[in-house]
Order: C-alpha cells, then structure tokens, then sequence
C-alpha cells in the first residue's frame, strides 16, 4: 500500500460541533468517511502534548510533554514524519501556532509554512495556510502533508465552547478544509481529526467534552460508516505509516486502524 497522506487537524473542535456548525460539508464527510466521533485523546488533553502524542504514538508520560511549552525528550521516540523520512517519503507542514515547529525533527520536512495566528489573527492565519498548501502540494506532491487550524480553539477560549462564535470559527474552518479536500481528494487520503475539544472557555481535563475528538478518514482503504472499535489519537500516525507502505516505530502505543 503507497498512498498519498492529507492530514487535517481543526484545533479544539469539539466531534458535536460537526452537526452543530450547520456546515453542509461536514455531514458530507461523515458520509464519505469511516469516523468516529468517540477517538480518545490523551491527558493531559492540551495542544502540544495531544500533537506530540499523534505525532509520536505514545502517551505524555513517555514523550514527556505535559504542557505548551517543548522539552527535549529523555528517552527520543521516532516521530511520524521522521519515520517517514527514513523510509524515503517526503513531509510538508502548513501550521498557523508556532510551538508545532517541534513536531518534526530537523530535516525532516521537504517544506514548512508558517503563518503566526497571534500576529495575523487566526482568521486571516487560517486563510494564509490554505492558500499556501495549495500551491506548495501542488507543487511538490508530498507524499504526507499535515495542515493545522488554530482558528478554532483560538474562538473557544475567546468566547466559550459551542458558543455562536465558537460554531461560527467552526463553519469557517471546514469551509477551509473542503477547499483542501476538494483539490486534493482524488490523488491523497483525506484524515480530518482534532486535538481535543472544550467546555466553558478552557480544556485540558479528563472531562469527556476535552476528551473527545471527531476523526474521519476519507479515502478507498476506508469503508463510509462508524469506525469500528475504540479509537485513540496515538492510532493516526501508526495508521498513516501503514496508508504510505512504511513501518511504524517499534515504541508507538497506538495501532493502524486499517
């Protein structure tokens, strides 16, 4: 199996905001796709460690990742796209919060975007990222590209979890998102997912409304309907590896849900 890899990931959004945003195109990848909107993510359930734990296949307390803040790993596991790297795959990254730069080790990467949504604003960030995954994967054709949104969490902390502007930031998002899938959908599988949800206007706790994250996987080695079985984010990068033909690292935890 050598496919090609479109990894989307909407910070914060919550699997209930699907159907709540109003957002036609996303019933329709729910319909396209084999889903769950039961994935697990990890605790403490905060953006760099939920990123360090899809992108490394192991939990926080093995890649030691508590907080926002990186420290170099004690004991290194292998992350997603050094995996890859090893394996003679080509990466691409398009992100709009800085600190996801530790993500990949260096070298690592055939192509990085950044486009700071504290600086720009998250709206305007979000737009930066499409527009430059655009060009660059049509470009270069990675054979995995990971694009990341910060628009939603950004609104969730402002305003509050499911609020009007909350859904709103939402709506926007996916607009984005079938933007990529349009253009991309026929040569790349499509992997939408998040990184943890929220309740009032903060996350990180082992409540279900934190824990919870939609993840739909649209592409022909996937079956439209539920996923079947329990899944977890440490489960993406395990099941990317298998999508492009290459091993997972001996330490992931998580496991392909092919």
């Amino acid at each position: 199996m050598k496919r090609k890899v479109l990894l989307i990931l909407a910070d914060g959004f919550r699997p209930d905001a699907l159907s709540a945003c109003g957002h036609p195109f996303a019933d329709k990848m729910l319909r396209l796709g084999s889903y769950s909107l039961k994935t697990r993510a990890v605790y403490p359930s905060v953006t760099l460690p939920c990123h360090m734990s899809l992108f490394h296949s192991v939990s926080p307390d093995r890649h030691g990742i508590l907080t926002n803040t990186y420290v170099p790993q004690v004991r290194p596991v292998n992350g997603l796209c050094e995996q890859l790297d090893a394996a003679g795959k080509t990466c691409a990254f398009f992100y709009n919060w800085e600190e996801l730069r530790d993500l990949s080790r260096p070298s690592s990467l055939l192509h990085s975007f950044f486009a700071s949504g504290s600086k720009y604003g998250y709206e305007k960030a979000n737009e930066l990222v499409t527009q430059n995954a655009l060009q660059a994967i049509r470009e270069s054709a990675p054979d995995f590209a990971f694009v990341y949104y910060g628009l939603t969490d950004d609104a969730g902390h402002r305003y509050g979890w499911m609020g009007e502007e909350y859904l709103k930031a939402c709506t926007e998002t996916i607009d984005q998102v079938e933007e990529l899938w349009k253009a991309f959908s026929q040569e790349y599988t499509v992997i939408f997912t998040s990184d943890h949800g929220g309740h009032g206007r903060s996350h990180g706790s082992l409540e279900e409304s934190d824990m919870l994250i939609p993840l739909i996987l649209i592409g022909q080695d996937f079956e439209p309907g539920l996923l079947k079985g329990k899944s977890s984010i440490m489960d993406v990068a395990p099941t990317i590896t298998k999508l492009l033909g290459v091993s997972s690292a001996a330490e992931w935890e998580g496991r392909s849900l092919l």
